[in-house]
């Protein structure tokens, strides 16, 4: 069995779709597949479509209603205040890992949900882990990341060492449950963790040391048309450009359409243009 988790909202259901979807297209068994879904208001249109993929391919699916369960809210309270304010706290989900899945696992692939996997992942999830904790990719634009404006050094992390992207981690979950986030910040200055690019530097912060390096075929970050020839394992669209935008130039856009669907395709961009007049209303 392949354990996979991921996290989302409602705005973000079409992707979880052709992600969870690109996976089973690309497995030899997907009936051995299963998915645990932490999500957030989930229309029930939506949901059916997502559960959809258990009954099109024989997965798994467990989905994980965060706001039932009344973690997120609470646990997010005893993180510090970050200055950023443009992700949804539903990015936090993958901290809580132990608390959300059966403790009879023992490793999870954590995915994000604007992926487009390409291959087999059998040898990402049964890979030999050497006693790390997690296997992830390294951030391509790090030192920005890590540094900001002007590169000015952190005291948190430093330009010398790895600096890994959260979207695709391999976690070997009796370590993972073993991690106190709240606690291993508990150190740090104030305005240090003000700087803090939300869940991603904290699993690299708390987890220095113990996380194994990837090939970049398993997490191929903010993907342009170029980069096709690489014939990468996992697209992550990772930058603002995503493939469901009509003015975008990614990588393999015009195969995730269809991945997607047209029918969730165009629902999802008709979805989309819907939410962003309201917003315009609104501000108006």
């Amino acid at each position: 069995m392949i354990e996979i988790a991921m996290a989302f909202d409602d705005a973000f259901w079409a992707p979880t779709y052709a992600t969870m979807r690109s996976i089973c297209l690309t497995t030899h068994h997907p009936g051995q597949l299963r998915f645990h879904l932490m999500h957030r208001a989930l229309t029930p249109e939506h949901m059916a479509a997502i559960a959809s993929i258990g009954r099109d391919y024989g997965a798994t699916i467990n989905f994980i209603d965060i706001d039932a369960l009344n973690i997120l809210e609470g646990r997010i309270a005893a993180f510090p205040r970050i200055r950023l304010r443009r992700l949804n706290p539903i990015v936090y989900a993958r901290l809580f890992l132990g608390d959300l899945l059966d403790p009879e696992i023992a490793r999870v692939l954590y995915l994000d949900s604007d992926l487009f996997i390409r291959s087999p992942l059998d040898p990402l999830y049964f890979m030999e882990m050497g006693g790390y904790a997690v296997a992830a990719v390294l951030q391509p634009d790090r030192m920005h990341v890590i540094a900001g404006k002007d590169l000015r050094a952190r005291k948190a992390f430093s330009m010398a060492e790895p600096y890994f992207n959260a979207g695709v981690m391999l976690i070997d979950m009796v370590q993972y449950r073993q991690m106190d986030f709240a606690a291993g910040l508990a150190g740090l200055h104030a305005s240090e963790l003000a700087q803090f690019y939300y869940d991603q530097d904290m699993i690299n912060f708390c987890f220095r040391g113990r996380i194994l390096e990837l090939d970049m075929r398993w997490n191929l970050q903010n993907p342009e048309p170029a980069h096709e020839v690489l014939n990468p394992s996992i697209v992550h669209y990772s930058a603002n450009p995503k493939p469901w935008f009509v003015w975008s130039r990614v990588a393999f856009k015009r195969t995730y359409r269809h991945l997607m669907t047209n029918q969730y395709y165009y629902q999802y961009r008709r979805e989309r243009l819907v939410r962003m007049v309201r917003r315009c209303l609104r501000l108006g």
